[in-house]
C-alpha cells in the first residue's frame, strides 16, 4: 500500500483539496488563478509563495505538502484550518502575545461563550466548538489583561475553561501536542484562580488525553485524584456538585476498564450508580453531563471494555429508550456504538451493523473522529453482508479489492 510520501506533490494538493472544495474555490481562497491551482496539482509549477498560499487555505503545514510527514486522520480542510487557529490561540495567549485589537469582554459574556462552545461540544460539533474556542481564548486573555490587581481570579477561571474546551477539541482531533499544552495551560489558569472544583475538572480532562495517548497508568491515578479531591458530602450536596462527581467517578471506571482492574471497576460503578440515584435526573455543569442515565449508559461501554458483553447487553435492555433523550447528542452517540460493539462481542452480527449504521448516518461528522467504527467493522468482518459494504462505505474503510489513489485518500479521510 502506498505511503502518503510516495505520491507526488500535485497529488498531496489534490488529496488535500479533498471532495469538498473545487480548484475554483481553492483558487478564491488562495487568490491564486485556477491556472495556477491546476498546474500546481499537475506538478507543473509550484512557486514557495504558491506552496505558501496553498498551506494556509488548505490548513496543512508545508512539510505535509511536501510529502515529509502524513495528515492528520480524519481531518477535512476546514477541520485544519481550525485546527491551525486554535492552535494560535493557545500557544499566543500562553506567551503572553494578544492581538492590540483584542477586544476585553464581560465576565459575564465570556462565561456564556464557555457554555455556548460547550453545548457545541456535546452536540458532537467539535470544529465549531474548536472555531468558536480561539476567538474566546483571545478575548478571555484579553479580558484577564484589564483586570485590576487583585480581582484577578473570576477572569483566570474564565480562561481555565477556554484552555480546557481547546484542549479537548484537540484531543478528539488526534492533535495531541496541542490537546497537552492546552492542558497544562488550563491547570496553571486553574491554580491561579485558586478554584479547586477547576482544578479537578482539568485533572480529569489531563487524565482523558493521558488515556487516549494509551498512558492508563497514568491516567488512572489522575483520574482518580479528581474524583477523590471533589468528593461531596451526598446530605448536602447541590445537583452540580453530584454531576461533577459522578462524572468523575465514571472516568475513573472506564480508565480502570481499560486497564481490566474490576474490583476498582466495581468501587466505581457503585459510587457512580448511587450519584446517579441520588440526583434522579441528568444535570450539565462546567462541561459535565451527568445523571442516572449517563450512570447506566456509561456503564455499558465499561463493561464493553472488560468484555463482558453478556452484562453489557442487559444493562442496554434495562435502559427505556425514551430516557434516551436526557442524554447530549455526542452521549448518545456514544452509548450506540458501545452498544454496537457489545452486540459484535456477542456474535449478533447482524444486529451489530443495523445498530452502527444508523449511528453512522444519524452523526456522520461526529462519527469520523472516533475509532470504535473501524472497530466494530473489523469485529463482524467474517459476515460479507450488503450492510456491510455500505457500513464500511461510510466509515471509509478499505476493502480487499480498493486499490489506488482515490482508496488511499478516502481512508484518510482528510
Amino acid at each position: 500500500m502506498k505511503q502518503w510520501s510516495d505520491y507526488s506533490t500535485g497529488e498531496r494538493i489534490q488529496a488535500l483539496r479533498g471532495r469538498e472544495l473545487t480548484q475554483e474555490q481553492l483558487a478564491e481562497r488562495t487568490g491564486l488563478s485556477v491556472a495556477t491551482i491546476r498546474a500546481a496539482e499537475q506538478d507543473r509549477r509550484l512557486t514557495l509563495q504558491t506552496l505558501m498560499s496553498l498551506s494556509n487555505a488548505l490548513g496543512a503545514d508545508i512539510s505535509v505538502i511536501q510529502g515529509q510527514q502524513a495528515p492528520r486522520r480524519a481531518m477535512v480542510t476546514d477541520d485544519r484550518r481550525m485546527v491551525r487557529a486554535l492552535s494560535s490561540s493557545v500557544h499566543d495567549t500562553a506567551a503572553g502575545i494578544i492581538p492590540v485589537a483584542a477586544e476585553p469582554a464581560t465576565l459575564d459574556e465570556l462565561r456564556e461563550a464557555v457554555k455556548q462552545c460547550w453545548s457545541l461540544y456535546w452536540e458532537g460539533k467539535y470544529a465549531e466548538a474548536g472555531a468558536l474556542g480561539a476567538p474566546m481564548l483571545i478575548s478571555a486573555a484579553a479580558t484577564l489583561r484589564e483586570q485590576p490587581a487583585g480581582a484577578e481570579c473570576e477572569a483566570w477561571g474564565v480562561l481555565s475553561d477556554a484552555y480546557r474546551i481547546a484542549a479537548y477539541v484537540a484531543n478528539l482531533m488526534g492533535v495531541r501536542d496541542l490537546a497537552y499544552a492546552a492542558i497544562g495551560h488550563a491547570q496553571m489558569a486553574a491554580e491561579k484562580a485558586a478554584d479547586d472544583l477547576r482544578c479537578a475538572l482539568v485533572g480529569s480532562g489531563r487524565a482523558w488525553v493521558y488515556l487516549r495517548d494509551a498512558r492508563l497508568a497514568d491516567a488512572l491515578i489522575l483520574a482518580e485524584k479528581a474524583a477523590t479531591d471533589i468528593e461531596p458530602r451526598f446530605s448536602t450536596a447541590t445537583p452540580t456538585e453530584l454531576a461533577v462527581y459522578g462524572s468523575h467517578v465514571n472516568f475513573a471506571a472506564v480508565v480502570a476498564s481499560r486497564m481490566g482492574d474490576k474490583d476498582r471497576v466495581k468501587l466505581y460503578l457503585s459510587q457512580s450508580h448511587a450519584t446517579g440515584a441520588r440526583m434522579g435526573e441528568e444535570v450539565k455543569a462546567h462541561g459535565t453531563l451527568f445523571g442516572p442515565v449517563s450512570a447506566t449508559t456509561q456503564a455499558v461501554g465499561v463493561n464493553v471494555s472488560l468484555g463482558e458483553s453478556g452484562k453489557a447487553l442487559k444493562l442496554i435492555k434495562s435502559i427505556d429508550k425514551g430516557h434516551l433523550s436526557a442524554l447530549t447528542d455526542a452521549a448518545h452517540h456514544r452509548f450506540m456504538m458501545d452498544k454496537a460493539l457489545a452486540q459484535a462481542d456477542a456474535k449478533m452480527w447482524d444486529a451489530s451493523l443495523e445498530t452502527l449504521e444508523a449511528a453512522l448516518l444519524d452523526a456522520p461528522d461526529w462519527a469520523r473522529h472516533q475509532t470504535l467504527p473501524s472497530v466494530i467493522a473489523e469485529k463482524v468482518g467474517r459476515g460479507s453482508t450488503t450492510r456491510l459494504r455500505r457500513v464500511s462505505k461510510l466509515i471509509g474503510i478499505r476493502t480487499p479489492v480498493d486499490n489506488g489513489f482515490a482508496a488511499a485518500t478516502e481512508k484518510s479521510a482528510l
